[in-house]
Order: structure tokens, then sequence, then C-alpha cells
């Protein structure tokens, strides 16, 4: 008899898998079609499964990785059938996704959780999800209004705190996001808050003067208020597939990105790239939001994600 934990857990296991149809038909469709049509273990197989996996964004580092890893592999085991490679590469792609399954630990009051990202990626929106998230696991949430450029911004942010049940400060005499964040931290910790997420700017990767920006946020909260911000939060748009490679190395070579969430990822067949995140940086990666809906955020677990994808 299946337990209602078993069912929950398969009954996600099939949103998952609905959610990253995409990806899957981009990643281990072509990979199963390949080894189906080619049953000989030649040059020319490792090179169409080189071709699969960069079209697919897993990214030229992290391909050629796993097609080394495979030549061995086919060499040690004097492999001549590629049908028994499947398997080989659905495990090797689980250890790269593996290390960077780290859930956040909520281990201090206020737990200060700073939010950035590029312009479109979903941030203020992954906020709403994620307070939403903490609500329904009985934490008090405060959302601080730091993104004092884009129009309509505070309103956004504000919708989202009625909808997940959460606090929310936003100062409109003060224009400077740093004194918002700064503000939002000593009313945490008046009020005995959980969580304090707080929004920032959208930036560019590339834009100096954005970016100095987010450095002196850190600094001031460091500096005047003799906090700890417990997680740097990137978010990310899988739509761009590997352009994200570049905007998490300029995010965390300028302010030191602790953890990732993912957005958009049902409606991409780009999500390859999370393996290229996972193998070059080894940086947590913490959600991934697959929809619209404010409960459309999930821990992510590295079996799942790769059971949802390489579905024969």
């Amino acid at each position: 008899m299946i337990n209602k934990k078993s069912k929950e857990k398969m009954s996600f296991f099939n949103y998952l898998k609905n959610k990253l149809i995409k990806t899957s038909k981009n990643i281990s469709k072509e990979i199963f079609n390949l080894f189906k049509k080619r049953n000989t273990i030649d040059e020319e197989l490792f090179n169409k499964l080189q071709e699969k996996l960069i079209i697919s964004d897993v990214g030229i580092y992290t391909t050629k990785k796993i097609i080394n890893l495979t030549k061995k592999y086919v060499k040690l085991n004097k492999l001549k059938d590629s049908s028994q490679l499947y398997t080989y590469i659905k495990e090797e792609m689980l250890k790269i996704l593996l290390p960077v399954e780290k859930p956040l630990i909520i281990n201090n009051k206020p737990f200060i959780i700073l939010i950035i990202g590029v312009n479109g990626v979903g941030k203020t929106t992954t906020i709403g999800k994620l307070a939403y998230y903490f609500y329904k696991r009985k934490k008090s949430v405060l959302l601080a209004s730091g993104d004092t450029f884009r129009a309509g911004a505070h309103e956004q942010l504000f919708s989202w705190s009625k909808k997940s049940n959460s606090l929310f400060i936003y100062n409109s005499n003060k224009k400077d996001s740093s004194a918002i964040i700064f503000d939002s931290i000593s009313k945490a910790k008046k009020d005995k808050i959980d969580i304090l997420i707080a929004d920032t700017s959208g930036r560019l990767h590339n834009n100096f003067f954005l970016m100095e920006e987010l450095k002196k946020i850190v600094r001031v909260i460091k500096k005047n208020n003799n906090m700890v911000i417990n997680e740097i939060m990137l978010v990310l748009d899988s739509n761009i597939g590997q352009n994200s490679i570049n905007q998490l190395k300029t995010f965390h070579d300028n302010i030191g990105v602790t953890g990732i969430t993912i957005t958009k990822i049902d409606g991409t067949a780009k999500g390859g790239v999370i393996f290229s995140l996972a193998n070059e940086f080894h940086i947590p990666i913490r959600y991934i939001c697959c929809g619209e809906k404010i409960t459309d955020l999930h821990l992510f677990n590295a079996k799942d994600f790769i059971n949802a994808i390489f579905t024969d």
C-alpha cells in the first residue's frame, strides 16, 4: 500500500516531468535516439554525442568532461555496444548535480536573504514565491523593497506580500537601496521576524556603476548593523542558456553569490545549462521555478531533476 508521503513524492515527480518536457526532449531523447541509431562505439559516436550535449546547452567545458569520462569508461570496461552508455551518462550527469543540492538552513533570526539579478529574470516574482514557501513552513517573513529604479516595483512587491501573507516595508522618502534595506533589518530585529527578503534593482552584470551600488548595499548592512547577510541569492533565467554563465561569474566575482534560484525552467529547452552552472561554479542551487503560480517554486533535488529529464 502506498502511503501519503509516497503519493506526494510521486505526484511531484510527475509534475516536474511535465514541466521539464522541453529540456528532456532536448537532452535525453536526443541521446537515446543517437544510441538507438548507432550501436557501434567509435569516434563518430562521441562527436555526435558532443554535438547533442552542446546543442542542449550543457556547455563545452562540461560536455568535454562528460565525453572524456565516457571514453575512459568504455576503454576500462571494453564496451562495444553503445546502448550500455545511456545509463552511465545519466549517472555521471547526476554526479555533477548532487554537490549543489544544498537547501537553505534557517539558523538565525532575522535570516537575511539579498536577492540579486539582471532585469527580467523574475526576481520580484521569485521573492513572492519564496515568501509564500516560508509562510507555509510557519516562518514570519518581511519583504524589503530595495528596487528604487523600476517603475511599479514597490507596488508589485506589495502585491506579492499580500498574496504570501508577508509584511512589507518601503520608505518613499528614501531613494537609496542600502538605506531602505538597513531600515528593514532594524524592523525585522525589533519585530522578531524570522526571515527578511530584500529586493534590489535589476542590473546588467556588466554595468560597473550598478554593480558598485550592490557592493554598497552589502557594505552598509555589514558595517552599520553588524549583521551577516545569510544568503546572497542570484536569480537566473534558464531561457538565456549559456549567457547565465557570464552573469553568474560577474556577480560572484563582485559580490560573492551563495545560492542560485533558476526561473522559467518549464518554458525552455535550455535547461541543460544547469549542468554547466553546477560543474563550473559549485554554488548551491537552492530552488527552481516551474510556472507562474505562487506555489511553483520548489527545492532543487538533483535525483528528481535527472529522472524527470531522462525518461525513456
